[in-house]
């Protein structure tokens, strides 16, 4: 169909299309046959044009595919062990409920997101309004929603501010800390804020040659001192410098920890207290990048994160190498913290504002 629409755009457009060699023909006494109309091949550049009018048209509908294709492992088990389940029994009574338990906590949606969602089906079951396999699923939907919609809060950095916006960013080793900063930079810049970076994680020379990788690729200053200076001393040089210098956002780096680490968690504190020494509101944004893939013991961390600095928000990272995606939902059941961004890749543009319709959409799409 395409193809026909284009030869009758060139049909129509005259001798500005006819190729050189036209002319002579036109000399001939008979007409030209069918057979000499413009060849097949010759539509394709305006096919291009037509296609580099418009760069941007498949854009969203990727984006929206890279998550649904991060959250294969954890659909597979859930979504798609639920329907394996209902296409082996055709009548929906009592059995659902505990099909449904178990496979929630399997994907790591935790016991409180759990009875949470059985118990509301169960009632629903009670009422007899689940009376075949999409009422079900709708259900189970509209559940999981409810659970994410609250924390489902981006995170909003205004231009117009008088001192930079302070983001701290902590968590434990391999988490993903330091590549979520050089993408967060990135995002920040194409919001057209001057972003600088503090390397705070003196513990680790590779720690601060990443951080220093991405400043470059994002051509970002990147504030930092030798392995093994203090913490603290480095974010408070950073932070003087981003307001002297009239730096809209800093992001500073800090050393992976275990939550079970007393005197690392001591460390955090003192980086706070001596932010507040330049600006007592600060930090702005205290972040805790969380491994997906670590389960249920994402929890434990979160809490002993949030006693230390007090946490703002959570970044929820590599959801495309677990099937514990779930754990989204115990986070937000039992913490009721904002989940600012997910991680559904690699990619600079992999790190996106959490969306939790857009999320729960991609779990139980097919």
């Amino acid at each position: 169909m395409a193809f026909s629409l284009f030869r009758r755009k060139k049909d129509d457009t005259g001798k500005e299309q006819t190729p050189a060699s036209e002319p002579e023909l036109e000399q001939e006494p008979k007409p030209d046959p069918p057979s000499e109309e413009p060849r097949p091949e010759d539509p394709k550049p305006e096919k291009n044009k037509a296609e580099k009018a418009n760069p941007e048209k498949p854009r969203k509908p990727g984006m929206f595919t890279r998550l649904k294709g991060a959250l294969g492992r954890t659909r597979t088990g859930l979504v798609g062990g639920l329907a394996s389940f209902l296409r082996r029994h055709k009548t929906i009574d009592d059995n659902l409920i505990d099909e449904i338990e178990t496979l929630l906590l399997t994907a790591d949606v935790g016991i409180d997101a759990t009875e949470r969602i059985t118990k509301d089906i169960g009632q629903r079951l009670k009422r007899r309004q689940l009376k075949d396999p999409e009422a079900v699923f709708n259900a189970l939907r509209e559940n999981m929603l409810e659970i994410l919609a609250p924390v489902a809060q981006p995170l909003a950095v205004a231009k117009d501010r008088n001192a930079p916006f302070v983001m701290l960013v902590v968590g434990v080793n391999g988490a993903g800390k330091t590549t979520t900063i050089g993408k967060l930079a990135r995002r920040f810049q194409s919001d057209g804020l001057r972003v600088m970076l503090a390397a705070g994680d003196t513990f680790r020379a590779a720690a601060i040659e990443q951080l220093e990788a991405w400043g470059e690729r994002n051509d970002v200053p990147v504030i930092a001192q030798q392995i093994g200076s203090d913490a603290a001393s480095v974010v408070y040089d950073a932070l003087q410098s981003a307001r002297a210098r009239g730096f809209d956002v800093l992001i500073a780096d800090t050393a992976g920890r275990l939550h079970t680490q007393a005197n690392l968690m001591e460390e955090l504190k003192k980086v706070r207290r001596v932010m507040a020494k330049l600006d007592a509101t600060a930090p702005h944004e205290a972040l805790l990048v969380l491994d997906a893939g670590t389960g249920q013991n994402a929890l434990v961390q979160a809490r002993q994160f949030h006693e230390a600095v007090g946490l703002t928000g959570i970044a929820l990272t590599k959801l495309d190498g677990t099937a514990k995606g779930g754990i989204i939902f115990a986070i937000a059941q039992q913490l009721h913290l904002p989940i600012r961004f997910i991680g559904v890749g690699e990619g600079v543009d992999d790190l996106r504002p959490f969306d939790a319709g857009e999320f729960v959409d991609a779990l139980f799409s097919q």
